[in-house]
């Protein structure tokens, strides 16, 4: 649709780079809006029982009081992780390559051209394995507050496209070699992301009866009490890229993203890289945070786990 639209001059995309810091005011306040309300709905009219105060208004603001709030059967968190920030992130790096060829005499600098790419790639590998989002932390664990939906609102528009605006202006002349080269990491990076989130998720969705590089995996079977004391079980994967590292997958996702600033090379600090090192935190935390839920859920089967794969992310280093 933006390309059609582009085309017959419906619309000129480099418009959201020149007025990218009133799109951003304009979602700050929706967003602030946005959380507020959810906040008083999960007050008042929460969507079912799974909805709770921490006796505390910042926090509750903060993390949010639903897990799955809906508005009119609406799936509040489906919208903001999903379709707004997600979908944003695709076209506002289209836009800002426009701006970048309008810049260029109507020819898109190479650096820029690798740094769309490998996001846009990124970003449908998303949405083609959007079923094993699913059951990922931010849709099981994390509830709707101001820590996803802002986030997702507009931490994700301006933040995951800082690069790709920085390049727009200020994109250097790329070796052609140079740049396939960080493209073809970056793209196995993406892939290796993809692969091992998949594997786990198979193994999940047959019970642990598959393949995993060509033979069964191996699997610890982990007992833990719900909260009304029912007893269940879990399966916990040691196999595939799960016995490198119990977080595997975000190891390429931190290296896709440092590929996706390179184009820059050494012409800018903060612009092309700011998102590769908050990335970098967020899924270091993330693994803590994981890490800590996990041991309190399982016991003594993750102490078992975690001696049969001791590294939490990135081998021999942490």
């Amino acid at each position: 649709t933006l390309l059609a639209m582009t085309h017959f001059d419906l619309f000129r995309p480099a418009v959201v780079y020149d007025k990218f810091g009133e799109i951003l005011s304009s979602m700050n306040v929706f967003a602030l809006a946005f959380c507020t309300m959810l906040l008083i709905k999960g007050y008042v009219a929460p969507t079912n029982s799974d909805s709770g105060s921490n006796g505390n208004l910042v926090i509750d603001f903060y993390w949010g009081m639903e897990l799955h709030p809906r508005i009119l059967n609406w799936d509040v968190k489906m919208f903001t992780n999903c379709r707004s920030g997600m979908m944003f992130w695709a076209v506002g790096i289209l836009c800002f390559a426009h701006k970048n060829m309008e810049l260029n005499g109507g020819i898109i600098q190479l650096g820029m051209a690798v740094n769309v790419a490998l996001q846009l790639v990124y970003i449908s590998k998303f949405f083609y394995w959007e079923m094993g989002y699913m059951c990922s932390m931010d849709i099981q664990h994390d509830r709707a507050g101001y820590y996803i939906c802002w986030g997702c609102l507009v931490w994700v528009p301006s933040v995951y496209t800082s690069h790709s605006f920085y390049l727009a202006a200020n994109a250097p002349e790329l070796n052609p070699v140079l740049a396939l080269a960080i493209f073809l990491f970056g793209f196995c990076m993406i892939w290796l992301n993809y692969d091992s989130d998949n594997q786990r998720y198979i193994f999940r969705q047959t019970g642990g009866e598959c393949l995993i590089w060509g033979s069964k995996p191996k699997k610890i079977v982990a007992e833990y009490t719900t909260a009304s004391g029912e007893i269940k079980k879990s399966l916990l994967l040691v196999d595939g890229w799960w016995k490198v590292s119990r977080h595997f997958h975000y190891m390429p996702e931190m290296l896709a993203s440092l590929c996706w600033g390179l184009p820059a090379l050494n012409s800018g600090l903060v612009g092309p890289y700011f998102y590769s090192f908050f990335l970098t935190i967020l899924l270091t935390d993330r693994a803590f945070r994981d890490d800590d839920r996990c041991r309190k859920k399982y016991g003594v089967y993750w102490e078992r786990y975690c001696n049969e794969v001791p590294y939490m992310i990135v081998p021999f280093v942490v």
